[in-house]
């Protein structure tokens, strides 16, 4: 059997494992090992993982990880994702869908401080599923919103994925944090068109509070001084150069730790919770590092993406329309594969066909639109169907809610993604603008 065909057999494999419900990190590594092992000998092979781990995990920069998702847990645990939830209410609430645009306001304010996506949907399910009941929303536009708002726990940076991704590529981790914010931004107001639009041709589905008067917005919004300023202190110093993104991550740690203690939210026991919560997710991904770089190892040894690009170079499809492809392959892909696992088996096959093509761009811009472009798709899998991670985070939370109406309630706004994400195509200066002008 010729290399591709060994390597398509593994890919296969994994595909079987996962269908039996094998960690993804697990199937990767396994049927990884047992290629690696096929292309070379078992002493080669156990000569690699015995230096292969710790030059992975030793890398510096993946430190940053656990550190953005240990500020994300502490706000968490100190209620100020709650706090954010009830002054943006306290501002649009009393506009149709306005509990819903509170919510995603709320999520951007949440993903400037926490890089996970899954976080950011526990996290606002948890507080706001309540609240959606009171007020009569509509059941799965209520949880749709949800499960949409979570994803810009990745798309506002600092994002894990982002990091991920620039590890993969060796690209610069605060330079593709730049380029994530304008189209991050988007996100949030493309998905508040939406929730505008869906409430005027069905009133009912978002419900208008009571307006309540200026004093009590004001007292809400006090509430939320320390977060946002936590956020605009790491974010801004990372573009500003003032510190790198580990260093800023640092930072939010012991300043949002501070703040708990301050304001008496956190205890021993909830420290406790988020440093386990932590640990847990981490081991998680960085289990999911290790199986994605035996993977690709025993992908190299196929040669399989040497025969991608010679492909794509022989197909005489034009750059944009190269770009085009691989997009619609990662959604397509996304809906039925994790996403971190999809970018770490994708990249090594797909980054170098993109940074060879003839886009007009410098090689460094080419690869951190094409990081953004990435990233956007990752946000749509956590959402659209067949599986949508973050639909069956918040499945899990609100069971009362049959997930077919969650899908329902996502739709609108994985189309509102699709035009984003044309757009960021069609003008890569949206994600490259802000590179440009602050480096």
């Amino acid at each position: 059997m010729s290399g591709a065909g060994v390597a398509l057999t593994g890919f296969l494999g994994m595909l079987v494992l996962l269908g039996l419900r094998m960690p993804i990190g697990l199937a990767m590594l396994t049927v990884g090992s047992l290629g690696y092992v096929h292309f070379t000998s078992l002493p080669i092979f156990m000569n690699y993982l015995k230096t292969t781990p710790y030059h992975l995990f030793a890398n510096y920069t993946l430190s940053v990880i656990p550190l953005f998702i240990l500020m994300g847990a502490l706000a968490e645990k100190s209620g100020l994702s709650t706090a954010l939830f009830r002054a943006a209410a306290a501002f649009l609430g009393h506009r149709r869908g306005g509990l819903g645009m509170a919510l995603i306001g709320a999520c951007t304010g949440f993903g400037a401080i926490c890089g996970s996506s899954v976080a950011t949907t526990a996290t606002f399910g948890r507080a706001t599923l309540p609240e959606f009941k009171r007020y009569n929303y509509d059941p799965g536009f209520a949880t749709g919103m949800i499960a949409v708002g979570g994803t810009l726990g990745i798309l506002i940076p600092p994002s894990v994925i982002l990091v991920v991704y620039a590890i993969t590529t060796q690209q610069n981790i605060a330079k593709l944090f730049m380029a994530a914010l304008i189209p991050g931004l988007m996100a949030a107001v493309f998905y508040c068109v939406v929730i505008a639009i869906v409430v005027r041709l069905r009133p009912e589905a978002g419900p208008a509070l009571p307006r309540i008067g200026w004093a009590e917005r004001l007292s809400v919004a006090v509430t939320v001084w320390p977060v946002m300023l936590i956020a605009i202190i790491v974010v801004g110093g990372i573009y500003g150069g003032i510190f790198t993104p580990t260093e800023g991550a640092s930072v939010g740690c012991i300043a949002m730790l501070a703040v708990g203690l301050l304001q008496g939210t956190l205890g021993w026991a909830e420290i406790k919770q988020s440093i386990i919560q932590t640990a847990e997710t981490s081991a998680m991904i960085f289990m999911i590092l290790l199986g994605a770089e035996v993977f690709n190892g025993f992908l190299a040894l196929s040669q399989l993406p040497d025969m991608a690009a010679q492909m794509v170079a022989q197909s005489g499809l034009p750059g944009y329309g190269v770009i085009v492809a691989l997009l619609i392959f990662y959604i397509i892909l996304g809906g039925v594969m994790d996403e971190l696992a999809m970018i770490l088996l994708t990249l090594p096959i797909f980054f170098p066909i993109v940074t060879a093509l003839d886009l007009g761009m410098p090689a460094d811009d080419i690869a951190i639109w094409f990081g953004i472009l990435v990233l956007m798709v990752v946000g749509i899998g956590l959402t659209a169907p067949p599986i949508g991670l973050n639909v069956f985070v918040i499945s899990a939370i609100a069971r009362d809610v049959p997930i077919t109406r969650t899908y329902r309630g996502v739709l609108p706004f994985v189309m509102a993604d699709v035009v984003r994400l044309a757009l960021v195509v069609a003008f890569p200066a949206l994600a490259l603008w802000l590179v440009n002008w602050l480096t």
